[in-house]
């Protein structure tokens, strides 16, 4: 089968899937407020563009301009000498183009390249806004499709004009791009969808996608284990019309006779893998997810999908069922289950996870239905912008009421940036390289930092201040230190209402300034008659005239040589009052031994003559003949 024929092929394929009409395609839209002139004052809706960063959760004040030369920037803006780069305090220039002669990403681009922060796209025909969507990438395309970075919007004939008179007029025409309502957010939990592939052999846009979920893995599982969104993955399948069931084609893109099909990820038939193995593969990860989920795992998917790509890639030709189970035991998933879920893909039934999938790609409410790959969906609202970590981070963040959102959104991956712009107009302390401004998705706030353990408080726009116990820890808490010949001094006290106070031999207020006190000069030190008195930094040194040693308590000079007699007597007196005390205690031992002894002796006499307490009494003899 030619080319042709195959490609006709598949558009009845995918007709099969929508339906006997049209798809139904939601434009996805943010406000844009025109602040001034007066004349013009108003809101109006328009299109986000399908590419580009658009501000989720945010909203963009700029001035409008409309180049002279190259309106519809289809050319670099360079050929012409035209630059749109803001100056310093200057509100952001937004480019209004007009539609025509070449794609909407290009015209972004060249405008981005001469310093525009959004561009607005007129349209040239009265009708519904659509979205301005990327070109198929080539070689050219691609690159610079991937580059863009600032938002876009397309806007209505009518309106486009009114802009454009108004600034021919030289009315500074001002407008508010407003993305905060884009996504809603109903409760305290973000559920998001992603329409994926496990085909990694379809050139630019899979590669992106690859890479996209291979970046945004870490933030996704974190998201998920804290229950703060619920995350469910989806495929794309079409079906095979009856009429060709039985071709070829069908059979080799096909799985359950027509049902369920993918696109032959060459367009090759006769080599390399066929439609069917990616619809297989397709399969297994929707069956991944569900016993990973039923576990309470649920981000276990995103570790299988991204451990897949890595180690069964199709141009390894690894892409089978014998690599995939390894991937799948290596995460402790049940191969069985998994296996039972996928059920029987030769009978001639529906599968019913894959007949889900179709439902699914029906839109329903807000959201339009799923026709291209990848598409992601948050809140029910279709993503529009670059899949990249930062962008699609900071549209599931603004799914969250304000104030509730997890850490991950505040942090590095969807910083405003806005901080790095005269700090955000927040407190910042350049000698200790702190700042009170932080970035976050909704942009910069002023809020006073902590930093070691130590808070900073204070309003965060003028005034922050270290407070506690280790406030002296950083930048010695904002009061006066020094050091000089090796000696370090600082007003910063650790405790206390006083927060700076210069120490002892400075004067001063503490905190810009201390001052070393003259001790010498103001006669505080070295008074007596013989003293000399030096000053240094912080203190002051004493010294005596002649043989004498100065005594700082005192504030008094003494002779060296009477302080050695003097040192010698008392040595000598150490001397005899020892001995004294030696001789004492001796003739107390003596005199306590003598005493021991004669009463001993007296004790021996006495029982000679009379009974003592000790002894028995000896009994009276009476005669018998006075009985």
């Amino acid at each position: 089968m030619g080319i042709r024929r195959l490609r006709l092929l598949q558009g009845f394929v995918l007709l099969s899937v929508i339906g006997n009409c049209c798809a139904r395609f939601v434009v996805e839209k943010n406000s844009l407020t025109v602040t001034s002139p007066e004349k013009i004052k108003g809101t109006h809706d328009s299109a986000i563009g399908n590419f580009g960063i658009p501000q989720y959760g945010g909203s963009m004040a700029g001035a409008v301009v409309y180049p002279k030369e190259n309106q519809k920037a289809c050319k670099s803006f360079d050929e012409f000498g035209i630059s749109f780069q803001s100056k310093p305090g200057s509100l952001p220039t937004f480019v209004l183009v007009d539609r025509g002669d070449c794609f909407f990403a290009l015209k972004v681009w060249n405008a981005q390249k001469a310093g525009a922060s959004a561009v607005l796209v007129a349209d040239n025909i009265e009708e519904a806004l659509i979205t301005m969507d990327t070109p198929e990438e080539d070689g050219s395309s691609a690159k610079y499709i991937e580059n863009i970075t600032i938002p876009s919007a397309l806007i209505e004939k009518t309106f486009g004009e009114t802009l454009k008179k108004a600034i021919s007029g030289g009315d500074m025409v001002n407008v508010n791009l407003d993305w905060r309502e884009a996504v809603p957010h109903p409760d305290d939990r973000v559920e998001y969808e992603l329409w994926t592939n496990s085909n990694d052999e379809c050139g630019v846009k899979c590669d992106m996608l690859m890479e996209f979920v291979k970046d945004f893995k870490g933030a996704a599982q974190i998201l998920e284990k804290g229950g703060y969104t619920q995350f469910t993955p989806h495929y794309i399948t079409w079906y095979c019309p009856e009429a060709f069931t039985l071709s070829r084609q069908c059979k080799s893109q096909c799985i359950n006779h027509g049902r369920y099909c993918a696109p032959d990820p060459e367009q090759d038939f006769s080599s390399g893998y066929d439609g069917k193995d990616v619809v297989i593969e397709n399969l297994r990860q929707l069956c991944v997810f569900r016993v990973a989920n039923e576990t309470s795992k649920p981000w276990l998917w995103w570790d299988y999908v991204t451990d897949f790509q890595i180690r069964c890639p199709m141009k390894d030709k690894k892409y089978n069922k014998e690599c995939a189970d390894d991937v799948i035991k290596s995460l402790g998933l049940d191969g069985k289950k998994i296996e039972k879920c996928m059920g029987d893909r030769n009978a001639d039934a529906d599968n019913p996870v894959l007949k889900e999938e179709q439902d699914a790609q029906v839109g329903k409410g807000s959201r339009g239905d799923v026709t291209i790959l990848p598409t992601l969906v948050v809140n029910n609202r279709q993503y529009r912008g670059k899949l990249a970590k930062g962008a699609v981070l900071k549209a599931i963040c603004s799914g969250f009421e304000e104030t509730t959102e997890p850490a991950v959104c505040l942090s590095g991956d969807v910083e405003t940036n806005e901080c790095l712009d005269n700090n955000g107009g927040c407190w910042q302390d350049k000698i200790a390289n702190l700042t009170a401004c932080k970035d976050t998705f909704r942009g910069r706030v002023c809020e006073c930092p902590l930093v070691d353990g130590v808070q900073f408080k204070g309003d965060g726009y003028s005034h922050c201040e270290a407070s506690g116990p280790g406030r002296c820890k950083i930048n010695n808490g904002g009061c006066w230190h020094d050091s000089r010949d090796g000696h370090a001094y600082s007003a910063c006290l650790g405790f206390g209402d006083v927060k700076c106070q210069c120490p002892p031999g400075f004067k001063g207020d503490g905190v810009k300034s201390c001052e070393d006190i003259d001790e010498c000069k103001e006669k505080k030190a070295c008074q007596c008659p013989e003293c000399s008195c030096k000053n240094t930094w912080g203190s002051y040194e004493c010294s005596c005239s002649g043989d004498l040693l100065y005594i700082r308590d005192h504030d008094t000079c003494i002779s060296k040589r009477g302080t050695e007699v003097r040192s010698a007597w008392a040595a000598v007196w150490v001397i005899l009052i020892g001995l004294a005390m030696a001789g004492g205690g001796a003739y107390l031992v003596y005199r306590y031994r003598l005493r021991s002894y004669m009463d001993s002796e007296i004790r021996a006499i006495m029982a000679q003559y009379m009974p003592l307490d000790s002894q028995a009494e000896v009994p009276n003899h009476v005669s018998e003949d006075r009985a």
